[in-house]
């Protein structure tokens, strides 16, 4: 790889750095949403380098919504711990039951809506003023509307039109009370800069981003989802064996896998310089809802 491409990744994770370290500063009570997905572990890398040989500055948080792929809550236990920070996990069944919610129904009943609900409980319950998390603004138009330092108001809501501007390097993160600050330190680096940057700092993910055989269901738009105990499927589904890996790991009822045999990380990178479609856009089943899902979410409180 040439030196100009190590310099544009170095410039990146300078700029995620100081991202970092800007929330420690200026927040009392910041936390790291954290997955178990590639963009969360970058963060977790990027927060060493921000803070070794110290502790981290925040909690990692984590919303389970109980249809995550169960490989994924593996890697995220084992990281958390080889880490030796705080995790804490709020589960979206939970939430269900305490405050009477409706299960979603249908063939695919993601529970991904239903994040938010938890996510504001728990931002309630901890007192955070801040929450860190790995979106970036190549993966969907919403999001691409979002500053770095994302101000929600004191329900949590988000309204894109009472953004602050962002000159510079500088973030403002002073809030009234009972508002809180979605901050994303890597909000403009693209999925291949993600994969790029795993690459080069030799980093470990779930298996379930690589190549791997799977039962999936061929649904009608073509995409493949993998079987798994909570879809409620009819007699007439085709249920296929397919060679997959997944480009981004959320609710299992509603992310879709990409038919791929990329056993590594030069594979996986290989194969996004063919993709003709964005990460969420080939794989999100619940962005595709209505044109402005995402946005209707996010105004709501979700992440």
């Amino acid at each position: 790889m040439s030196t100009l491409h190590f310099d544009y990744l170095d410039r990146l994770e300078a700029e995620a750095i100081h991202i970092l370290r800007e929330v420690a500063g200026q927040f009392e009570r910041p936390a790291l949403l954290f997955s178990g997905g590639k963009d969360s572990i970058v963060l977790t890398r990027l927060a060493e380098k921000a803070f070794r040989p110290g502790r981290f500055p925040f909690p990692l948080v984590h919303v389970d919504t109980g249809h995550n792929f169960p490989e994924v809550l593996a890697f995220r236990d084992q990281l958390a711990a080889e880490l030796g920070e705080k995790l804490i996990v709020r589960s979206v069944e939970d939430t269900i039951r305490r405050q009477r919610l409706r299960e979603p129904g249908g063939k695919f009943p993601s529970r991904n809506p239903l994040q938010t609900y938890t996510l504001l409980e728990t931002i309630e319950e901890f007192g955070f003023d801040a929450c860190i998390g790995g979106a970036r603004r190549d993966e969907e138009k919403a999001r691409a509307k979002e500053r770095i330092f994302s101000v929600r108001d004191e329900f949590g809501q988000w309204d894109p039109k009472r953004q602050r501007p962002e000159l510079w390097n500088i973030y403002n993160g002073r809030i009234q009370r009972g508002e809180n600050v979605r901050v994303f330190p890597i909000s403009n680096w693209t999925e291949l800069d993600v994969w790029h940057y795993i690459q080069r700092e030799n980093i470990a993910l779930p298996s379930i981003y690589f190549g791997h055989p799977r039962t999936c269901v061929v649904l009608p738009s073509g995409q493949l989802l993998g079987l798994n105990e909570h879809l409620h499927l009819d007699e007439t589904d085709e249920i296929v064996e397919r060679q997959v890996r997944f480009r981004t790991v959320g609710d299992s009822t509603c992310t879709a896998a990409v038919e791929s045999d990329a056993a590594t990380i030069d594979d996986i990178i290989e194969d996004l310089l063919q993709a003709k479609v964005s990460e969420r856009g080939a794989t999100r089943l619940d962005d595709n809802i209505s044109e402005a899902g995402m946005e209707d979410r996010k105004r709501n409180g979700y992440f």
